[in-house]
């Protein structure tokens, strides 16, 4: 194989030249000759970004434990660094070895945000590999995709060759061996296709026809090979038995996440309707306590990282927070090391347990309660009353802190103005407790809540895929809303608010619930100079706006308007382990304001149980 050399002189002109670099602390070295597979493990964003991502951490130690496979990685080149690579006739090339991306068996690409979309073609492009997939030969490599988003990867879906649907740890080793199988034989893409489409959790879309209806609904998902199942049911690990990074990367320069990351369990007990995460990565499966003391023990040790995070979708539900952290203070005191506690519910949210990390170190504490009102929170099934958010407030003064940040959604489904008005409400409430919870001589400083508004967005294989999205206008209007609402309150300057974009939450709609016909949509943006969407510097709005109008791509069908019960998605081939009429049961509750209990206080027959892990067959005694 080639390496790619990147002149000195072009990297003086970049920002960031060790975005380009590789040879990171910890970075896995192999002999390249000795090795039957190479994987390229891409993330498309910028280098800071994908460095801090778990998933692409646990893979690519996950893939380099095997003796015959090396996995490298590669990340979007900035704006800057994309320039000069396509002026100077540059390939785009691993991190590792400088290898060319075009020479490397797989090309995996991490799908975590729809607006990174238009960067896997960058991706593609800069590694002169053809953009669709039809048009790739033996010659280059495999294009796989996997992540939240290959949940309804129909977007996408003409750029990639396989789509892995659930947890890496699985059957990504089955795929390997498949691989080199078909290697010795003689490989033939195709034939190794059809016999990868038969690996559980293994889509590849070439291998089904999209029919439509008249009014552009999808009549029939059609398999056109007798070898591809009519469903591809995600795959999950055990998380006890499979391997994680005791020796992760550490950059050289400051990334988003610049901390240790471990998590300690996997899925979600709550049944938030919005959320995609807590429905694709059922069941809840926790992490043992010694498993978790061993894997710390050694992350603390092969790094110098002064902070560690606990990560899950809501740390505070762990069964063994409490005694693990007692296990990490002592550990983390020693050292001046700081713990990280995200993710944690109001109502699970102790005075006990933030005493615990306190004395480490103290900033703002987060909570998301989603919507301001009670109505509003039972109709997301957030489980949340105003005296549960309320009384954890209470309890974050009392331990010292000043400082909350309320993350909100709007927009959700049956929301009123006064749901929106909620918002401000619950902060005022929250900023008076405050001054009526701390004695003046104990207060560090004045109290400041910060509320910050996100646009609700319908994600397949969550109660509200069959809701409508509101139009940008909508959106706007509520943040006005909310803003103003701001404005009459005596105590304003202890209260900030922040929203998001509202043009890049449709778009984000749009490519979230799009079929195969929105692929068209993406060539379009990328061949007129569109990269790095995700970042609103770079987004360019108008461009959009122009390619949906030339191509005729009608938003109210694809975003705006509301779903019947049967109509066909187009992710149906898809199975993420949640039952259809569960969701639609779901739906209706959220329409009636039903709240529906967590996993372990009472199952709601969501599917799940069907992998035989985790929190389905916990002791309810």
């Amino acid at each position: 194989m080639s390496k790619q050399i990147v002149r000195d002189d072009i990297l003086m002109r970049v920002e960031k030249p060790a975005r380009y670099l590789g040879g990171e602390y910890n970075m896995v070295v192999k002999n390249t000759s000795e090795m039957d597979v190479r994987f390229a493990m891409c993330f498309p964003d910028v280098y800071e970004v994908g460095m801090s991502h778990l998933g692409i951490q646990i893979i690519y130690d996950y893939l380099n434990r095997r003796d015959d496979t090396y996995c490298e990685r590669v990340y979007s080149p900035w704006v800057d660094m994309d320039k000069e690579m396509s002026e100077n006739n540059i390939e785009l090339f691993s991190l590792e070895t400088k290898t060319p991306i075009k020479e490397f068996d797989f090309l995996g690409i991490t799908l975590q945000y729809e607006m990174c979309y238009t960067n896997i073609l960058q991706i593609l492009d800069l590694s002169n590999i053809p953009l669709l997939s039809k048009d790739r030969s033996e010659d280059f490599p495999l294009v796989i995709g996997g992540g939240p988003c290959a949940y309804n990867a129909e977007p996408i879906a003409d750029f990639f060759d396989i789509f892995y649907i659930g947890e890496g740890e699985a059957c990504y080793y089955d795929l390997i061996d498949l691989y080199k199988e078909h290697k010795k034989k003689g490989y033939n893409k195709k034939k190794f296709l059809e016999d990868a489409c038969q690996i559980p959790g293994i889509y590849v879309p070439c291998f089904y026809d999209i029919i439509y209806n008249d009014d552009n609904t999808i009549k029939e998902i059609k398999t056109n090979n007798p070898n591809a199942p009519k469903k591809i049911k995600k795959v999950i690990a055990n998380l006890d038995e499979v391997t994680y990074p005791t020796k992760p990367l550490v950059p050289f320069i400051k990334t988003v996440q610049d901390r240790l990351v471990l998590e300690v369990q996997r899925g979600c007990i709550r049944e938030c309707r919005f959320c995609q995460a807590g429905s694709v990565y059922k069941p809840l499966r926790e992490k043992s306590l010694e498993t978790l003391k061993k894997t710390a023990d050694k992350m603390l040790t092969s790094t110098g990282y002064e902070e560690i995070s606990l990560s899950s979708l809501s740390t505070s539900d762990y069964s063994h927070l409490g005694e693990f952290l007692d296990y990490l203070i002592d550990t983390c005191n020693k050292n001046y090391i700081n713990i990280s506690l995200p993710s944690l519910r109001v109502d699970a949210f102790s005075l006990d347990v933030m005493k615990k990390v306190q004395d480490v170190k103290k900033s703002s504490i987060t909570f998301a309660p989603e919507a301001g009102s009670q109505r509003m929170r039972n109709v997301i099934n957030k489980g949340l009353t105003e005296e549960d958010i309320l009384g954890g407030a209470k309890q974050a003064f009392q331990g010292g802190w000043n400082k909350i940040k309320y993350y909100f959604m709007l927009g959700q489904p049956t929301e009123t103005i006064e749901d929106i008005d909620g918002i401000m409400d619950l902060c005022e409430k929250t900023a008076e407790l405050y001054y009526e919870t701390v004695p003046k001589s104990e207060r560090h400083g004045k109290c400041q809540i910060t509320a910050s508004t996100s646009f609700f967005v319908p994600k397949p294989f969550t109660p509200f895929q069959w809701a409508r999205m509101c139009t940008a206008k909508e959106f706007l209007d509520k943040a006005k809303l909310v803003n103003d609402k701001l404005k009459t309150l005596l105590n304003k300057k202890s209260i900030k608010y922040n929203w998001h974009e509202s043009d890049i939450s449709v778009l984000e709609g749009l490519l979230a619930r799009g079929d195969r016909r929105i692929g068209q949509l993406l060539l379009y943006i990328y061949e007129k100079g569109g990269i790095y969407d995700a970042w609103s510097e770079f987004h360019n709005q108008e461009l959009w706006e122009e390619a949906i109008e030339e191509l005729g791509i009608d938003m109210d069908f694809y975003v705006h308007r509301r779903r019947d019960k049967d109509e066909i998605f187009p992710w149906d081939m898809i199975d993420a382990g949640v039952t259809r009429d569960f969701l639609w049961n779901e739906w209706e509750n959220a329409i009636n304001m039903k709240v529906t209990p967590n996993c372990r206080m009472k199952c709601s027959g969501c599917g799940a149980a069907s992998y035989g892990q985790g929190v389905c067959f916990e002791s309810k005694s």
